[in-house]
């Protein structure tokens, strides 16, 4: 992929239609037969000179566009021509572009077309002078080349017509090791009412509105849940798709979180190889969710390391459990 850079084309100008869609091309990229491209990145100037409320955002790839997910930032950050670029050339990693930005999207696995669509007044508002940056994982498990045109939709409202502005939450559990030839969860239960206690001096009280999950072919499941804290939990967002479905969608009505003061995920694997799987590309695994709340901070964190060993194994019918201790960060999202 690395000697087609050349020929990548730059992006397209944005297309904006009278209903406030703006479309961007980008790409192309043409992908040989098994390869796997990682560390490639996307730069989309929007040339917005006013705050953008996007309501909705659709993503059409094509087979061989693995996964990406979609991030905003201030048009200085990662600074450099529109097009696809090396992330490493900039420097660019998801944590520092939600520090000084945000999350907008994110793809389910190996979906070659997704709509993340809010309910109606509900957005997230980009500032002006602002800019999209993606890294994509592109991966052909085909025996012929494959050429992929993506583009990328974001449907705008009106600032009066946004009454609920939203923010992204973030957690994935890098500590995996899945067992050989058998089922497998890992869980991370992350605790946001210290820090929640210390910016509003209450327990979280937003409301989550999406959610979508992360994995690979391995993966079974994944769960969201709200604990209470005497340890009573319930459940938020489940999936039980295979990659290739769309692993994500609208939480209706909101969960309200006034009553519980963690977030538990679980992702849930099935691994018939006779070897360890662990973190990663490829044939490895993930595990991830994306959310998005009323909250006026960004949430996230997990497991951050895939050096940390799976911890507290214990054996539930067949499969074997694991848990990690979460870490938790928190960044203002109210610009």
């Amino acid at each position: 992929m690395r000697e087609l850079a050349a020929l990548l084309v730059v992006l397209s100008a944005a297309c904006t239609g009278d209903d406030g869609v703006h479309t961007y091309e980008f790409g192309p990229y043409t992908v040989k037969p098994s390869e796997e491209v990682v560390r490639d990145c996307v730069q989309i100037t929007l040339h917005n000179t006013e705050d953008l409320y996007v309501s909705s955002v659709e993503l059409t790839t094509g087979p061989g566009f693995h996964h990406s997910n979609w991030l905003y930032v201030p048009e200085h950050v990662f600074a450099g021509e529109d097009g696809t670029f090396h992330c490493g050339d900039r420097g660019y990693s998801e944590a520092v572009a939600a520090v000084f930005g945000g999350v907008l999207f994110a793809q389910s696995t190996q979906t070659p077309h997704e709509v993340q669509a809010f309910p109606p007044g509900v957005a997230v508002k980009l500032p002006p002078h602002t800019k999209l940056v993606a890294n994509i994982h592109l991966l052909n498990s085909t025996d012929a080349p494959l050429t992929l045109t993506p583009s990328i939709k974001l449907k705008a409202i009106r600032a009066e017509e946004a009454t609920t502005l939203l923010a992204g939450i973030s957690f994935q559990d890098q500590a995996l090791a899945l067992p050989a030839n058998r089922e497998s969860r890992f869980t991370v239960e992350c605790d946001l009412a210290p820090q929640h206690r210390t910016l509003f001096g209450t327990d979280p009280d937003f409301h989550i509105y999406y959610v979508l999950a992360h994995y690979h072919d391995l993966g079974t499941g994944l769960t969201l849940e709200a604990v209470r804290p005497d340890g009573g939990a319930t459940t938020i967002y489940s999936t039980k798709t295979r990659v290739g479905d769309t692993l994500g969608g609208p939480i209706e009505p909101p969960f309200a979180m006034t009553g519980y003061t963690k977030l538990r995920f679980s992702c849930d694997f099935y691994n018939p190889r006779p070897e360890v799987v662990r973190w990663g590309v490829g044939d490895q695994e993930m595990c991830v969710y994306l959310a998005f709340s009323d909250s006026t901070y960004n949430w996230g964190g997990g497991v951050n390391d895939s050096d940390e060993p799976p911890q507290n194994e214990t054996q539930v019918g067949s499969a074997l459990h694991y848990s990690n201790p979460c870490s938790v960060f928190a960044t203002d999202n109210s610009h």
